[in-house]
């Protein structure tokens, strides 16, 4: 019965973040060689230096005509300088030669004119305006210097990386491999999608959201099933969880009450066990943290909005360790207005979703209405959330809030 007492302390989320994380030690992942065009939101494992100066020779920014600078010195529509029109490697004074963009200069060159800026008559070319030397040409490593860091390990690679790593002419890379999550859920009342329910039985779908969460890092999650409220049951999935990953998610079994097994389980496979149990932070307060077999193991609400806010605080972080990242990927962040009033409880750490939209040149952030941590469809209404201190009891309607955004934001 002493779990029907409740939480009788909670720490706060900064603190049980200080004290988790100090438990866990970060090891290293593997790492594994893939082609690049496979390589997008992966870590990458090693700097990617420069072979070759980026470009290798100095080329045509434009399409035009390569000549020297100072044969078009005043030019312009009124008094246009006239030049003649070459084939040849090199160009002399008074010459010129039809490049395209990413053409290399010919010798002797120093600029290009863009096609719009001159006119071609016969073998020669009227040119209408002033270059000065290099105009309209990239030169050779502008982009970047040979055994210069092009990328530099623990970035995430986008598009962008990609293009950059390709125009250096590398085809594979090392990257970390994906760390591995194990989810558990939990709680006799909960059938697997595709099953039929009893009358007190709801489909299960923490596990499905936990796993997307970890795909959106790019983590690999790997399904434990459901147990039953069963204490030996629970050990055997964990030990299981532990065996198979580098991190173990639970939801369920968190709170107070009689069938709230999963502290009690993680305690008995592994010390130092359970590190946490209750936070200070409104939806996600039986929120648990542990560690066993030197592997960090979160234990979620069983109710879905407070499972996405545990895993947001606690296991979004530690993944972005795990993955070998540079720095934690925080949430893009957004300033807007608060349109109503909210209240919020002193000592909790507060998390409002909010659907934000803009009108009118600014930026609004409307509170959505929540009558409970298991109302999932208030997070399909939200594209964001504000965090309230501790030490507020809520925001004033019109206050300026950063809101941090986990999907689009409507503009007129």
């Amino acid at each position: 019965m002493v779990r029907l007492k409740g939480f009788q302390k909670l720490t706060s989320v900064d603190e049980a973040q200080r004290v988790f994380f100090s438990k866990i030690h970060i090891k290293k992942l593997k790492t594994t060689c893939v082609p690049l065009h496979s390589a997008l939101n992966r870590i990458l494992a090693e700097d990617v230096i420069a072979r070759e100066d980026l470009p290798k020779f100095n080329r045509s920014a434009v399409d035009g005509y390569a000549v020297r600078a100072e044969d078009t010195f005043k030019a312009s529509q009124f008094k246009p300088k006239i030049i003649q029109i070459i084939d040849k490697g090199e160009i002399g004074e008074k010459q010129a030669k039809k490049v395209w963009t990413g053409n290399p200069i010919p010798k002797g060159a120093n600029a290009v004119i863009m096609l719009e800026n001159a006119k071609s008559v016969g073998d020669q070319i009227e040119v209408w305006v002033s270059l000065t030397p290099g105009e309209n040409v990239s030169q050779k490593g502008e982009d970047i210097r040979k055994d210069e860091v092009a990328v530099e390990a623990g970035t995430r690679l986008k598009p962008h990386h990609l293009g950059l790593i390709a125009a250096l002419g590398i085809s594979k890379i090392q990257v970390f491999e994906k760390p591995k999550i194990a989810i558990l859920a939990t709680g006799n009342e909960l059938v697997e999608l595709g099953s039929k329910p009893r009358e007190d039985q709801v489909f299960e779908v923490n596990k499905l959201v936990i796993s997307a969460l970890c795909h959106e890092l790019i983590a690999e999650p790997l399904d434990l099933g459901i147990a039953e409220d069963d204490l030996n049951e629970i050990c055997r999935k964990l030990r299981t969880g532990l065996e198979m990953a580098d991190m173990v998610i639970t939801t369920g079994g968190t709170s107070v009450g009689v069938s709230d097994l999963v502290p009690e389980a993680v305690n008995k496979i592994g010390k130092p066990g359970v590190i946490v149990h209750g936070v200070a932070m409104r939806p996600a307060m039986p929120t648990a943290l542990g560690v066993a077999n030197e592997k960090p193991i979160i234990i979620l609400s069983g109710n879905p909005v407070a499972a996405m806010f545990g895993f947001e605080v606690f296991a979004r972080p530690l993944i972005c360790k795990l993955l070998g990242l540079k720095h934690e990927e925080t949430r893009p962040i957004i300033k807007a207005k608060i349109s109503k009033k909210v209240t919020s409880a002193l000592g909790r750490k507060t998390f409002v979703r909010v659907h934000v939209f803009q009108s009118n040149g600014e930026f609004f952030a409307e509170p959505v209405s929540a009558r409970g941590s298991g109302i999932i469809s208030t997070m399909t209404r939200a594209n964001g959330y504000v965090v309230v201190p501790e030490n507020r009891e809520g925001l004033a309607e019109g206050e300026s809030v950063s809101v941090r955004l986990f999907d689009t934001v409507e503009t007129s």
